[in-house]
């Protein structure tokens, strides 16, 4: 059963008349009522403001990590385990094709439902996790196999036994190994890019993220927290905090925003997952044209360019 979000209410009443008219068998108010429904939609959508984009981020169908793998490898096959501690399954490892393009696909898995959720601990990594995802990467590099991250995580995980293990380290030695793996990569942020966790799958020569995403240093909640001392003012934090896909565009903090589907990838899977491998194939082919050097010289000038800023 869909989920529906505050300002789809009439979205949803549309759908349920759609419904009731398709059981009477009266096409032409199928029809009718379709058409309204397109208009609504647009018209929903071409006004979000930057709080329901967020919670459009974290919408219980949104697609997920292995949503996209599923939709968009064949012949694939998931590899597990850091060779040090456990295999974490928050973070999800493939390798596989992606039209006729081997390819390795790491990405951050929130699960859904509660049993889901628990296993894969609401999308919170681990260390060993982002020790995985930085031994599979290094396989990629050694056979030459470009790389998708897919980022969607709150944040990494901050349980005490993590911290015991090196959260802290395990996030800044991806950050410095994946700056300098020789291979080409991209990471889109799917969901919601969180903090540091986001961060240490988020290292790439390109980083886009999916229109309706969000990618921030904090969660709004906190944010509100920390500088009013009052978590419900996420609203108000979610504004001035920039965290949405064009915020980013626009300050050049990534590189390209995906197009999804008018009514939200949470209502047409297939189409957003098309839209972002369409993406990462194109990527890959124009990354591909580079010699090493000047790919690695290209990300170099964009990881360091990243905060710079002129006084006129």
């Amino acid at each position: 059963m869909a989920t529906y979000l505050d300002f789809e209410n009439r979205i949803k009443q549309l759908d349920d008349d759609i419904i009731s008219a398709k059981i009477k068998g009266d096409e032409d108010a199928v029809k009718i009522l379709q058409k309204e429904l397109e208009k609504e939609t647009k018209k929903t959508y071409k006004n979000l403001s930057d709080y329901q984009k967020l919670q459009l981020a974290r919408h219980p169908d949104r697609p997920y990590a292995l949503d996209y793998v599923r939709a968009l490898l064949r012949d694939y096959h998931e590899i597990h385990g850091d060779r040090a501690f456990r295999d974490d399954p928050a973070i999800v490892c493939f390798v596989g094709y992606m039209a006729d393009e081997k390819v390795v696909v790491i990405g951050e898995q929130k699960g859904r439902g509660t049993k889901y959720k628990l296993k894969r601990n609401f999308g919170m990594p681990n260390p060993e996790g982002y020790r995985k995802a930085l031994r599979v990467a290094k396989m990629a590099e050694k056979f030459n196999l470009p790389i998708l991250f897919l980022v969607d995580t709150p944040g990494a995980y901050p349980g005490i036994g993590a911290e015991e293990r090196g959260q802290s380290e395990a996030i800044a030695r991806n950050l410095l190994e994946l700056s300098r793996l020789h291979t080409p990569t991209v990471s889109i942020v799917i969901g919601e890019g969180g903090s540091g966790g986001a961060l240490a799958v988020g290292v790439s020569d390109k980083l886009a993220m999916m229109r309706y995403s969000v990618f921030s240093v904090i969660s709004p909640e906190g944010c509100a927290a920390i500088l009013w001392n009052d978590p419900s003012k996420q609203e108000q934090a979610t504004k001035a905090m920039k965290i949405t896909a064009e915020d980013l565009k626009e300050l050049g903090l990534i590189d390209d925003i995906i197009d999804e589907p008018i009514k939200g990838a949470h209502r047409d899977k297939l189409a957003a997952a098309k839209a972002l491998g369409d993406y990462f194939l194109n990527q890959i082919k124009e990354l591909k044209q580079l010699s090493d050097e000047e790919r690695m010289q290209k990300r170099y000038e964009k990881l360091t360019g990243i905060g710079a800023y002129n006084e006129n």
